[in-house]
């Protein structure tokens, strides 16, 4: 296994610093071109464009140029960042909401997304979907172990601990109590 991570360990190792870019237009079009990639909030592309920069000064004009000219809006990603992780992801509230914080996203922008979302979806039902999927690959009795693993790998996902555990009640016919307790004295 060592012997397969060696050239992966040896490219991290010898990756060089991106080319540093020092005039406004240039990294203009860094910033454009990495928009192009793939979305990114404002705190991320400015530490992206921080990186990049041989001055630090032109990062402001170009945030607030590419600002003018609405190609950068944490609105805006917060709402695909929701959609995407809610419908695709399958991810609950709490999870969303955490990576968002991590992406520099102000909570006026998170709580507007999540409230859109919360219209739009049922976390029950999400969670119920999940739990099927996950009782068919089980194999053997459904133990404590198992019983805890769902409920601790739900939690992670983002859904809150009364959903998961209505929810386990309906769908698995599990006393969730007991999960709840052996979860919180194994972490």
């Amino acid at each position: 296994m060592l012997a397969s991570l060696l050239p992966c360990l040896y490219a991290w190792l010898m990756r060089k610093a991106p080319r540093k870019l020092s005039s406004e237009t240039e990294l203009y079009t860094a910033a454009i071109n990495a928009l192009a990639r793939h979305a990114y909030s404002v705190h991320d592309l400015r530490v992206y464009l921080e990186r990049r920069a041989e001055e630090k000064e032109t990062v402001g004009a170009v945030m607030s140029r590419l600002r003018d000219h609405k190609y950068l809006d944490d609105a805006r990603y917060a709402k695909q960042f929701v959609r995407m992780r809610s419908e695709l992801r399958k991810q609950g509230a709490f999870r969303i909401t955490r990576d968002l914080r991590g992406h520099g996203v102000p909570d006026r922008h998170i709580e507007a997304a999540l409230a859109e979302r919360a219209a739009d979806s049922d976390d029950g039902a999400t969670v119920r979907a999940r739990l099927t999927r996950r009782l068919k690959t089980l194999r053997g009795p459904l133990d404590e172990r198992k019983k805890a693993s769902l409920y601790r790998s739900l939690l992670r996902a983002g859904f809150s601990g009364e959903t998961i555990r209505r929810e386990l009640r309906a769908v698995a016919n599990i006393v969730v109590d007991e999960i709840a307790d052996a979860a919180s004295e194994e972490a």
